[in-house]
């Protein structure tokens, strides 16, 4: 009898997941941007069963009472986008430097929990966290085991800096509280230390590296462009990197700190601000993508006009930077720099990073291109590509939708009505 039981019980169980299976999801898609085309396609349905695109069919199936349809018949459908460079911790505001004084951990975690699911109804399906205090890994485990609504995380952990550098936590403290960190808190003054740090990342559960290659303007420091790591730096945190498997980026605002992260074989350079025609060609030479970042120098060249935004340190170096990244983005598509997707949000208010599709087009990348850099070349650059940033049979089921067709209006893309994460719809308008 128990035996009887037993069989009877597993059948039913085989059953149920059998049936499950047999459930599909049908997207019928006015258009399709299906991230590898140059061309949208019309009255396309894409087939999605659990988490992954089975198929993709020309004009609409028949309705059963079995499976599920999702009628985009009037809107453009396209793979999931990356933000490849945001800080899903915090925003940027005047109360921002005494944050780091007065918020507790669990402020920042709850407060991430906000940013997290605006940045995914915004349409962005995946994100590189490259910098905070930890909690944004935290978020994205909080994110995969379903306990938070986001954007799937790839997550920096602490930024690696030098001492005084950009991303050293201690800057702009009285000297009683400096101290001196060092690679446990990401700052680093030797090829040793640079390993170290790397290593710690790993530890900790990160999944990129991120350091700060030159100054930056929103840290307490004068210094916004100078390059603040060796050589020999630069040459320990690539190599642990590669030995553990990390992609790699650099903040990076004046040309010799770029120069030195590219040759030494750093993945991304991010801003880019005062990048040299040596700089694009070497870029172009080590295959390094560019992450432009063109929001963030929009909006701090803007909020540098209000007194009393940031601190008297950084408003000169936030007028000088930030109003020269469009046009430096503007040289490096041109020249032919591989481009990924990334705004810095966090800088500026999350929820708003499509905004930067409009400035890539004006300056000068058609939408397609925009569009892909947001997806295919993101994917490429983060070596996810086999799983994501297109809409292809096998891939993670990733979309999104807007109203407006974003190849005859960019800025289409800043009003999302329809997102999908891995087969689970989060927004229908």
């Amino acid at each position: 009898m128990i035996m009887k039981n037993l069989i009877t019980s597993s059948l039913f169980v085989l059953l149920s997941v059998t049936l499950q299976a047999q459930v599909k999801t049908y997207v019928m898609c006015g258009a399709l941007i299906d991230g590898t085309s140059n061309k949208a396609q019309h009255e396309v349905t894409v087939v999605i069963e659990g988490d992954k695109i089975t198929g993709i069919e020309k004009g609409y199936p028949k309705m059963n009472k079995k499976d599920t349809y999702i009628d985009l018949k009037d809107k453009t459908v396209m793979p999931g986008w990356f933000d490849m460079h945001v800080h899903l911790e915090g925003e940027f505001s005047p109360t921002k430097y005494m944050e780091r004084f007065t918020a507790n951990e669990a402020d920042v975690a709850f407060a991430s929990t906000v940013y997290a699911r605006r940045t995914l109804m915004a349409g962005f399906t995946t994100v590189r966290d490259l910098g905070g205090s930890g909690v944004n890994t935290a978020l994205r485990n909080a994110v995969n085991k379903g306990l938070v609504v986001g954007p799937r995380i790839y997550s920096a952990g602490k930024s690696i800096a030098t001492t005084g550098g950009h991303a050293d936590p201690t800057n702009g403290m009285k000297h009683l509280l400096m101290g001196d960190p060092g690679p446990d808190a990401g700052v680093i003054n030797s090829y040793d230390e640079a390993k170290k740090a790397v290593r710690q990342r790993y530890k900790n559960g990160a999944d990129v590296i991120k350091i700060t290659a030159t100054g930056g303007v929103l840290s307490v420091a004068k210094d916004g462009q100078g390059p603040q790591f060796t050589k020999d730096e630069l040459r320990g945190i690539v190599e642990a990197a590669k030995d553990y498997g990390f992609v790699t980026a650099a903040h990076a605002h004046g040309a010799e700190g770029m120069k030195r992260a590219v040759e030494a074989g750093i993945n991304s350079i991010e801003h880019g601000t005062l990048m040299t025609d040596e700089v694009r060609q070497l870029m172009i030479q080590h295959g390094t993508y560019y992450v432009p970042t063109i929001s963030a120098g929009k909006y701090v060249a803007q909020q540098a006009e209000v007194k009393g935004f940031y601190p008297e340190i950084v408003r000169p170096k936030a007028r000088e930077i930030g109003p020269k990244i469009q046009e430096t983005f503007a040289k490096a598509y041109k020249a032919g720099v591989k481009i990924a997707f990334g705004t810095d949000a966090g800088v500026f208010p999350h929820g708003q990073n499509a905004k930067e599709f409009g400035y890539m087009v004006e300056a000068g990348m058609p939408p397609m291109e925009a569009i892909k850099a947001a997806t295919l070349e993101a994917a490429t650059l983060l070596r996810v590509s086999d799983k994501l940033g297109s809409v292809e049979v096998g891939k993670i089921a990733d979309l999104v939708a807007t109203d407006k067709n974003p190849l005859e209006d960019i800025h289409a893309t800043e009003q999302v009505s329809f997102v999908m994460k891995a087969g689970v719809v989060y927004k229908k308008e």
